[in-house]
């Protein structure tokens, strides 16, 4: 597929969507987000491990309001539902790692874009804003399922509430995203995370997403039970039969993803 909105390209497992609408800020429209859920699905098949960017000083702007030539007469809820919902399932199911990396301001759905990865890792220097309310809004595409669970509801309810920007910074302590690095090392260290899960038991990871995803939903038997089912498909796999004897050899692992 030829994209217009974002790119996307695979090298050594690892795939890259970068959103590529710099002189909107990386504003999503109705093509960026189909795009994404079919760039997703290549990844899904192709690589081993998947970072979302953004093109220009920005990683997303949310919701491109011009999109349909009249902001102030949109149909949100119909807009989300056809459009994000299959967009933000499509990176949360994803069967590989997913990354988001967010070197710039992330608003409004692009902040919750980035937060639906399972890791978040962004520089010191960018930012995290809930900007809804600044245009009469809730926070959406996931907003208010993401933030509680990742900071805490106090936190999450005043940067709703408030709309505040958060740093990179600040994200990485309030326990919001996983790490923020400094931009000088950005990029680099990016690449070096993306490397590491690229190389790695692929199928452990995808069972460690399933696992960690549904527990907030389980009692402990019941996610005790999840473990030990997941962990038994984990134990007929090549990969922890390569592990355990790289272990025993005394040498790095060479992991095939099966």
């Amino acid at each position: 597929m030829d994209y217009a909105a974002i790119t996307y390209e695979n090298v050594n497992n690892v795939a890259t969507i970068t959103l590529n609408r710099p002189e909107l800020k990386n504003a999503l429209n109705v093509q960026m987000r189909a795009e994404i859920v079919h760039a997703v699905r290549a990844a899904e098949r192709d690589a081993r491990v998947l970072i979302l960017g953004g093109a220009g000083d920005a990683f997303c702007s949310g919701q491109d309001l011009g999109d349909s030539g009249n902001a102030t007469n949109l149909d949100l809820e119909r807009t989300l539902r056809d459009e994000y919902v299959p967009m933000l399932r499509a990176i949360a199911e994803c069967k590989i790692p997913t990354i988001s990396a967010v070197h710039g301001a992330a608003a409004g759905a692009g902040a919750n874009l980035a937060l639906c990865a399972d890791v978040v890792i962004a520089a010191e220097e960018a930012y995290f804003i809930q900007a809804f309310t600044r245009i009469g809004l809730i926070p959406d595409a996931g907003g208010t399922y993401f933030l509680p669970r990742q900071m805490g509801a106090a936190k999450a309810m005043g940067a709703a509430l408030f709309g505040d920007k958060i740093t990179g910074r600040q994200a990485a302590d309030w326990g919001m995203i996983f790490e923020a690095v400094p931009l000088v090392e950005f990029d680099r260290h990016v690449a070096s995370r993306a490397l590491h899960l690229a190389q790695g038991p692929t199928a452990a990871y995808a069972r460690i997403k399933q696992a960690l995803r549904g527990s907030f939903e389980n009692t402990l038997d019941q996610q005790l039970a999840v473990e030990a089912k997941l962990q038994g498909e984990c134990g007929k796999t090549r990969d922890f039969q390569e592990g355990v004897m790289a272990f025993l050899e005394k040498r790095p692992a060479q992991y095939e993803g099966r």
